[in-house]
């Protein structure tokens, strides 16, 4: 549900205080809303239908697949999906449970676990990232002309410059702004052609 900001939703204190949305502000702050209330829906109904997988299933798939070693500790890989410790080892259980992905304590520090994912959840995680491409394509990138990407990689950079100050995501999110020179592509296992997890 995309609910507008308006003047009557708050107190009289409030409202006398409040610098309230112009008529185009609104206008852009209700399609956003409405883009963050659609489409995690569009890329979890394509991902479970096709694969078998809710969208933060494959995400935590395809950010170990993106990790050195295809591992990574638990504390790092909830910070990269922005996942608290709690729901995250929910999801890992789940995952571990069907063979996909593997715990076990860290070799530099006994009281941290790591995740790393098995040949299995590295099958799935290229069985499904062609179907993953095709519906962002389709949901999004299709739908923006170059001039416009490029102006929808700036407005998200500011956003995010505002609501992950500390950066706590930059990883990932700034990970294709300047291609390294010697970059062999995220991890790739055995075939540095294999399609990786795409988020």
């Amino acid at each position: 549900m995309v609910v507008e900001v308006v003047p009557s939703t708050i107190g009289h204190t409030d409202a006398m205080t409040t610098t309230w949305l112009t008529d185009p502000e609104r206008a852009a702050w209700v399609r956003l809303a409405a883009v963050l209330e659609r489409l995690p829906g569009v890329l979890d109904t394509q991902l479970r239908r096709d694969s078998g997988l809710t969208h933060f299933e494959y995400y935590t798939l395809a950010m170990l697949s993106e990790a050195e070693g295809s591992t990574l500790r638990m504390t790092a890989l909830a910070a990269q999906t922005n996942a608290t410790l709690p729901r995250l080892s929910h999801v890992v259980r789940r995952l571990e449970g069907r063979g996909l992905v593997a715990r076990m304590p860290c070799p530099e520090d006994a009281r941290a676990t790591n995740a790393s994912l098995t040949d299995a959840g590295w099958g799935v995680v290229q069985a499904a990232a062609p179907g993953h491409a095709a519906a962002v394509r389709g949901a999004v990138i299709d739908a923006l002309t170059t001039t416009q990407i490029d102006q929808l990689t700036a407005i998200t950079s500011a956003i995010l410059e505002r609501i992950d100050p500390d950066r706590t995501m930059a990883a990932i999110y700034s990970r294709y702004d300047e291609p390294a020179e010697d970059d062999p592509g995220a991890s790739t296992r055995d075939d540095p052609d294999a399609p990786v997890g795409q988020r």
